[in-house]
């Protein structure tokens, strides 16, 4: 049923927790992976100040360098389930839309949401609700470990309001 999964990844822990969940359910499913990294230009995107202009050259070659290790890494840990991987690095795209641009080549994207809320949510938007609100594919979410804890509180502080 899914034989080709992508799963982005930004190098941070919720997509960790995402790439170990890809990668059993791929093992699982005799399914092949590919990780998509996708590298915007910092001075493009309007995340670095001005001031940064003459390191430009140097920022963006230290994401892209910091972008292959990210894979790299990714690539090994499915080699280690012994899951056919492919790694793929998109540059200057924004991630939403990088998804977007490959996921019909695919049966099932699996991505990490860290559930920002509020200003986070406004300030930094959300990967996640980018790229499922415009998808044309099956996507399975995987929430970070700090956004189940705020559930599991909200929850609680809910029950303990209307128990009173």
């Amino acid at each position: 049923m899914f034989e080709k999964i992508l799963i982005p990844t930004d190098g941070s822990a919720t997509a960790g927790k995402a790439a170990r969940k890809g990668l059993e359910l791929a093992k699982n499913l005799g399914s092949e992976v590919t990780f998509l990294h996708a590298l915007e230009n910092p001075l493009v995107a309007g995340y670095a100040a001005p001031e940064a202009l003459p390191y430009s050259a140097q920022l963006y070659e230290d994401l892209k360098a910091a972008a292959e290790d990210i894979l790299d890494d990714a690539k090994k840990l499915g080699e280690q389930e012994g899951v056919t991987v492919h790694t793929k690095l998109v540059e200057n795209r924004r991630p939403a839309d990088a998804i977007h641009d490959l996921e019909d080549d695919y049966d099932l994207v699996i991505l990490g949401t860290h559930g920002r809320r509020g200003v986070d949510r406004w300030m930094f938007g959300s990967v996640a609700e980018a790229a499922v609100r415009r998808s044309s594919q099956p996507y399975l979410l995987i929430r970070s470990d700090e956004e189940i804890e705020m559930v599991e509180r909200e929850k609680e502080a809910a029950q303990g309001s209307s128990g009173a």
